[in-house]
């Protein structure tokens, strides 16, 4: 009788172990925390000054190009829908004067989670169930990891990235593979 007692006891340790184990791996791995915690951004539209070009004296002067726009200009936006998790907000995708490009994410409102990525892809944006997985079925840009789930952010274009080439952005959960949401963008 002794003996079934003391041989039972390593069952019940390991038993023990295994599920403290898988446990720890699936708070890690699924982050439920962070469904309570709020993260809000609130940065501000970034206006990049032209480059100074020389004058005679050799005194810098900052001078505006003639074709170059004074200040930021939207030209691409659009919606924000929901698909894993209720999303809203808008996208704009800006020129800076400097000709640079920033995506700018203005009211964005979704849920908190593990890995979120902001994605500029070429794929379309579908309603439901039928939109959550197909960002990563063609061309995308990982801009980053999402800033806050919450407010006002920019993310800085690659100079490389031809914007013809794509007409959604998502807000993408890279551990699930799995949209949050997403705008289809319209030419301004």
């Amino acid at each position: 009788m002794v003996r079934g007692r003391i041989a039972g006891r390593p069952v019940v340790l390991a038993i023990a172990a295994v599920t403290v184990v898988l446990v720890g791996a699936g708070m890690y791995w699924f982050q439920p925390w962070k469904l309570w915690q709020d993260e809000t951004v609130q940065d501000a539209l970034p206006s990049a000054a032209p480059a100074p070009t020389a004058t005679t004296s050799g005194q810098p002067k900052t001078t505006p190009s003639p074709s170059a726009p004074a200040g930021p200009q939207t030209i691409a936006a659009g919606e924000l829908i929901s698909h894993e998790h209720k999303t809203t907000g808008s996208v704009k995708i800006v020129r800076l004067a400097d000709g640079s490009h920033t995506v700018r994410l203005e009211n964005l409102d979704t849920s908190n989670g593990p890995d979120l990525r902001v994605w500029l892809t070429d794929a379309p944006v579908k309603e439901g169930e039928a939109g959550w997985h197909v960002f990563d079925d063609g061309k995308y840009v990982s801009l980053g990891k999402l800033k806050g789930n919450k407010g006002d952010q920019n993310y800085t274009l690659p100079a490389d990235v031809d914007l013809s080439q794509y007409t959604s952005v998502s807000i993408w959960c890279d551990r699930f593979d799995v949209s949050f949401g997403a705008a289809a963008l319209a030419k301004a």
